[in-house]
């Protein structure tokens, strides 16, 4: 029933304001965002670090702030909930409302649980705006960045909208690095 209300709304606002996932994410790409993997301290709900800082799920999470989806408050309830299903790569023992929802692992977990998981393929026309793709940049570290509506040069990948080091770009990047996460929210 969450989930059905959760799309509801997503439709509803999307329409409402003509705003969407994909959009959101290029409108990032207009701010001058350092990278800065600092933990903060921030209000919730609706904290967000200080503005011109960032990493690769910031960008996530202030493109679906864009469209009405606090990401910090969803990822708290359900680790709150179901703790244990979400990773302990970092040794908690609880939650942490200013860092649990900028933890790509964590995203990959609460998209799942939601059932927005999609096939990941090596076919660039299963990757369309507003999807979500995680990777791993080797070892365990991961990325995760936004499907927008603009594509490639040569017109065959629709392109990223992530920071991987550089502040918030957009960049032909969905098969640069080994793809383990894929997610559909609409």
């Amino acid at each position: 029933m969450k989930k059905i209300i959760f799309i509801v709304f997503v439709l509803f606002y999307n329409f409402s304001n003509g705003q969407t996932i994909s959009d959101a994410a290029l409108k990032l790409t207009e701010q001058e965002v350092e990278y800065d993997p600092s933990y903060f301290s921030i209000k919730y709900p609706g904290g967000d670090i200080p503005k011109g800082k960032g990493v690769c799920t910031d960008v996530v999470i202030r493109a679906f702030r864009q469209i009405g989806i606090d990401l910090q408050k969803e990822v708290h309830e359900d680790m709150v909930a179901n703790f244990n299903l979400y990773p302990k790569i970092w040794g908690l023992k609880t939650t942490d409302k200013n860092i649990d929802h900028r933890r790509v692992p964590n995203l990959m977990t609460y998209f799942k649980r939601k059932g927005y998981e999609i096939k990941i393929t090596q076919n660039p026309t299963d990757y369309t705006a507003g999807d979500i793709v995680c990777w791993n940049l080797g070892g365990a570290i991961t990325h995760i960045g936004i499907v927008v509506a603009k594509k490639s040069d040569d017109g065959k990948r629709n392109l990223i909208v992530h920071n991987i080091g550089g502040g918030q770009v957009l960049e032909d990047c969905l098969f640069n690095f080994k793809i383990i996460g894929h997610y559909r929210t609409k």
